[in-house]
């Protein structure tokens, strides 16, 4: 499993969203994007840390950033997700497990100290051309769910 690193080209990407319209990396061309990895919706885990991003919505937003989830759950459950946490940001679903193959985010993960293969949380700031080809500027593997917007904000100056 090849991981991204900072400056390295941020593999290009169009997936369904919870309403299953097409998401691409190129639609935030001319901005910066916070693109997380997460295991499954309606997890404990998943569920606290897509709740921490969008508490900080506003201030990421202030701060140049859009945020972005990605899991490999069905339109259908990221759906069920969105309204059950009230996430107004858009989860997309990477059923093939292509994107997250692409972004070094599935293989072999520790899981109550077994060796399985799965999504690994990973989290990835992504600043996006006027072309919408995007540069990786943080690259991030195995975060923990509970605390990680904090750091990342802390880590970003905010």
């Amino acid at each position: 499993m090849a991981q991204l690193a900072p400056g390295d080209i941020a593999p290009a990407f169009t997936l369904p969203n919870a309403d299953e319209q097409l998401v691409s990396l190129s639609d935030f061309a001319g901005g910066r994007v916070i693109v997380y990895f997460f295991p499954a919706a309606l997890t404990p885990g998943c569920t606290t840390q897509a709740v921490d991003f969008d508490a900080a919505l506003d201030d990421l937003a202030a701060a140049g950033y859009r945020v972005v989830g990605i899991s490999p759950d069905p339109p259908a459950k990221l759906a069920r997700f969105r309204e059950q946490s009230n996430l107004s940001f858009p989860l997309l679903a990477d059923a093939e497990k292509t994107v997250l193959n692409e972004y070094g985010a599935f293989g072999s993960r520790m899981l109550y100290g077994k060796q399985i293969q799965g999504v690994i949380r990973s989290t990835f700031v992504i600043d996006v051309d006027d072309a919408g080809v995007g540069t990786v500027a943080v690259a991030q593997y195995n975060v923990r769910a509970t605390g990680h917007v904090a750091k990342l904000r802390r880590e970003l100056g905010f």
